[in-house]
């Protein structure tokens, strides 16, 4: 499991998942603010993160579908530390092999469901940013906003106009 520290001015991170190969100029939009871009999985291809690269540095972990020879070097789930706040990230919340409470992680962010969901649980915030791709089922196309301030993470959904 890779660990890695971020420095951030402000604290901005923007969170995207299940993209299935498809950048919206509206999510490109309402991530053009970020610090740092998390991908939750099920990227589809590697342009996808070449397009949030050019907004911000991109953490991306892989998705269920992220199975071509392009993907094979992102890994499954990761941990990163941004301002002192410990984030969690992998793609299906269903496959969390560990206690985030007992880990010190502040904040899990997964994908999968294509939900968007911001809820807090044991002291945990958990956050799904929804689907930012094709949309496949009845659900609204939404990225989120993670914000990390004094120590604390908070989390807001970005509905899409799409």
């Amino acid at each position: 499991m890779q660990r890695r520290i971020v420095t951030l001015k402000h604290g901005r991170v923007g969170v995207i998942s299940d993209t299935h190969g498809l950048i919206r100029a509206q999510a490109l939009a309402a991530l053009k603010s970020s610090e740092l871009i998390i991908h939750a999985g099920d990227i589809g291809k590697a342009e996808v993160l070449d397009s949030l690269n050019r907004i911000a540095p991109v953490l991306a972990i892989r998705g269920n579908n992220d199975r071509a020879a392009w993907a094979a070097g992102i890994p499954d789930a990761t941990t990163l530390d941004v301002g002192g706040v410990r984030l969690y990230v992998l793609h299906d919340r269903h496959q969390l092999a560990i206690d985030p409470g007992a880990a010190g992680v502040a904040a899990v962010i997964s994908g999968h469901s294509h939900r968007p969901a911001i809820e807090e649980r044991g002291g945990v915030l958990f956050v799904n940013p929804g689907s930012a791709g094709p949309r496949r089922f009845p659900l609204p196309v939404a990225t989120a906003r993670v914000r990390v301030e004094r120590g604390t993470v908070t989390g807001e959904i970005v509905l899409l106009d799409v």
